[in-house]
C-alpha cells in the first residue's frame, strides 16, 4: 500500500476535525496531495472507524484506480483546488456551527478582526450556492478562494487549504473562531470593520509572523 504516512495524517486530522467541534458525523472531508493525485476520506464512514485502507487515492483526472472505497461526494472540489493551486497540498472541508450559520445567511466575513489575515486577505468570501458534489459547486468554490486560503460555501459549510494539513486545519479552526465572534457581535450591533490600509499593514506583518529562521 502506498502513502502510509499520509494516510495516517489524513485520518488524524479528520478525527481532530470532529473532536474539536469543526464538524459532526460523516459530513465534511479531508485530503492531502500525493504523487499523481490526492488521498481523500471516503463517503459515509465514521472517522473513528477509518483505517488506512479506507482512504481513497484519486487521480487528477478523477479516476479511482483499483478496488477502493467510494470517495467523498466532494472529490471534485479537492481535485480542482489541487489543479488550480500549485501551492496547496491539503484541503479541509467542514460544516462548523458558526461558519455554516454565516454561510446560510450568505454573508462574507469582513475584517472585523485582524486575524482574518490567516486566510490570505481582508475577507473570507461566501461562494454562491450549488448542489453538493457538483461541478458548479467546485467552480463557485474556486472563485471564492481566489487569492484566499479559506471560503464559506453558501448554505453548506467552509473550505480551507494549506501547504500541509496542519496549516489547512489551523486556518479552518481560526476561521470558525472568527465566525463565532462575528456572529456574536452581530447580535448586539454592526461591528466596526478594519479599513483596507490597516489590513494591508496586517497582511504585510503576517509575512513574518511567528517563529522565523535565524540568519547567523
Amino acid at each position: 500500500m502506498r502513502f502510509i504516512r499520509e494516510r495516517r495524517l489524513v485520518i488524524d486530522f479528520a478525527r481532530k476535525m470532529n473532536d474539536q467541534g469543526l464538524n459532526q458525523g460523516t459530513s465534511g472531508n479531508v485530503s492531502v496531495r500525493v504523487e499523481d493525485g490526492f488521498l481523500l476520506t471516503p463517503t459515509g464512514i465514521a472517522y473513528e472507524d477509518l483505517t488506512i485502507e479506507d482512504l481513497v487515492e484519486v487521480r487528477h483526472d478523477g479516476r479511482v484506480p483499483g478496488f477502493q472505497r467510494t470517495p467523498s461526494s466532494e472529490w471534485r472540489i479537492h481535485r480542482d483546488v489541487y489543479l488550480a493551486r500549485g501551492e496547496a497540498n491539503a484541503v479541509v472541508h467542514a460544516h462548523p456551527m458558526f461558519a455554516t450559520t454565516l454561510a446560510m445567511l450568505r454573508r462574507d466575513i469582513p475584517a472585523v478582526h485582524y486575524m482574518i489575515a490567516v486566510a490570505g486577505g481582508s475577507t473570507v468570501r461566501c461562494s454562491g450556492y450549488a448542489t453538493f458534489g457538483t461541478e458548479e459547486l467546485s467552480r463557485l468554490a474556486l472563485q471564492a478562494l481566489e487569492g484566499r486560503k479559506a471560503c464559506l460555501l453558501a448554505n453548506h459549510g467552509m473550505l480551507a487549504v494549506g501547504k500541509d494539513l496542519p496549516e489547512a486545519f489551523k486556518i479552518a479552526r481560526e476561521i470558525e473562531f472568527l465566525a463565532a465572534q462575528y456572529w456574536r457581535a452581530l447580535q448586539v450591533g454592526e461591528p466596526h470593520v478594519l479599513d483596507d490600509a490597516e489590513m494591508e499593514r496586517v497582511l504585510e506583518k503576517f509575512q513574518t509572523y511567528g517563529q522565523q529562521k535565524r540568519k547567523w
